[in-house]
Order: C-alpha cells, then sequence, then structure tokens
C-alpha cells in the first residue's frame, strides 16, 4: 500500500486540490484509493460528496480521519492524505510516521515564501526525511508567469535543494474541479487540456523511483 501526503504548514496554498487530483488520477488508472482528511473543515469529503453525482467514474473512499482512526480495507493500492495547516515541530514527525511520498505546494508570494522556508526547514530536520525513508516533491501552485514574484519563487525553490517537480498555473479548472468532485483528467479534454499538461511533469515524478524511499 503506498502512501502520498499532501502538506504545508501554510494555509490556503492548494492542499485539498492536489490531493484530491492526485487520488483521481490514480483512480482513473484503476487503482483502489482512499483519501484521508485531517482537516476538520473537511474539504476533501466535500469533494468526494459532490462527486457521489456522477455515474461511470471510478470510486474513491474517504475517511474523517479529523475524527475517525484511519483503518482501510486490505485492498487498498493507495491513500492519500490531506493535512491541515498550522502543523510544526513533533507533529511533523508525527504526521510523517508511515508517508512514502510528500508533495508540497507553494504559492508565489512573498508571505507564502518566508512561511515555505520556515516549513522547510523543519521537514529536512525531521528523521523520516533526513533518512530518506519520505522523499519530498515541491510544486510551485497557483502561478502566473513571467511575473516579478514567480521568478522569486522560482529562484527560492531552486535554492531549497529539494525537487521542484510541478508548476501549476492559476486556472478556472481547479474551481470546475473542486465544485463537480471530478478530477482535471475527468472533464471535458477541451477545458482542461492546458493544466492536464502541466501535470505530467508532477505524476511522472510520483511514478518514479525518485518519490519513493530506499
Amino acid at each position: 500500500m503506498r502512501t502520498i501526503m499532501v502538506m504545508n504548514a501554510k494555509g490556503g496554498c492548494g492542499k485539498t486540490t492536489l490531493a484530491t487530483n492526485i487520488a483521481t488520477f490514480y483512480a482513473d488508472d484503476g487503482q483502489n484509493v482512499v483519501i484521508a482528511d485531517f482537516d476538520p473543515q473537511g474539504s476533501s469529503i466535500d469533494w468526494l460528496t459532490a462527486r457521489e453525482d456522477y455515474t461511470g467514474i471510478p470510486e474513491i473512499s474517504g475517511i474523517e480521519a479529523w475524527h475517525k482512526p484511519l483503518n482501510v480495507p486490505d485492498s487498498t493500492d493507495l491513500i492519500v492524505m490531506d493535512v491541515p495547516a498550522g502543523i510544526h515541530g513533533k507533529d511533523i514527525d508525527k504526521a510523517l510516521a508511515q508517508v512514502q511520498t510528500l508533495v508540497v505546494p507553494v504559492l508565489p508570494s512573498a508571505i507564502d515564501i518566508r512561511a515555505a522556508a520556515r516549513f522547510l526547514k523543519e521537514l529536512k530536520a525531521s528523521g523520516r526525511v533526513c533518512e530518506k525513508r519520505t522523499r519530498i516533491g515541491l510544486v510551485a501552485n497557483r502561478v502566473r508567469e513571467n511575473t516579478h514574484v514567480f521568478h522569486e519563487l522560482e529562484n527560492f525553490l531552486k535554492k531549497s535543494k529539494i525537487p521542484c517537480v510541478a508548476t501549476l498555473r492559476e486556472s478556472q479548472t481547479y474551481i470546475r474541479s473542486a465544485e463537480t468532485g471530478l478530477g482535471l483528467y475527468e472533464l471535458p479534454p477541451s477545458s482542461a487540456r492546458v493544466d492536464v499538461d502541466q501535470w505530467e511533469s508532477l505524476m511522472r515524478w510520483m511514478n518514479s523511483k525518485r518519490s519513493m524511499p530506499r
């Protein structure tokens, strides 16, 4: 069973959007996927509820992990964990206890970049990260290219010494995905093509040995 977590101590950076779309990618590939929502806001669970309105799409199970044990069927291939903001210190080690792959979205703003710098410092001090039992990939999220702040984010990510595995634009497609309970790969290709193309680098990394622990 593979475990993927989406986490950042800073709120509003697109964790749920990444978690739900990662889940649909693997579900559409035929895997049995569970989303574990650790955030009491329940945004991933709300997304799964919206998904129930559709037929002919793969089922994705959900666990309200903020108040329920993380018990999943033996047939589960993948757990995608959506973690709330505000996690620091020993809570990071606790969250990463069984996580193989960690995805960290970062927004192009001075506030988010400074917060990400502090968070990455904490991550690098984590035992699981130091021992490479959890692999990290950064995602530049909701970007507008050719802006000054985007170039600042690019420079920050290059200096972090953690791979930036995707750059995702700010797009209405993600709003439609959140509203409908559908993933990018399940929306009409004419409306999601550019965003699907941008996800290719993320999913190549996710499916490579570089995203898995030694």
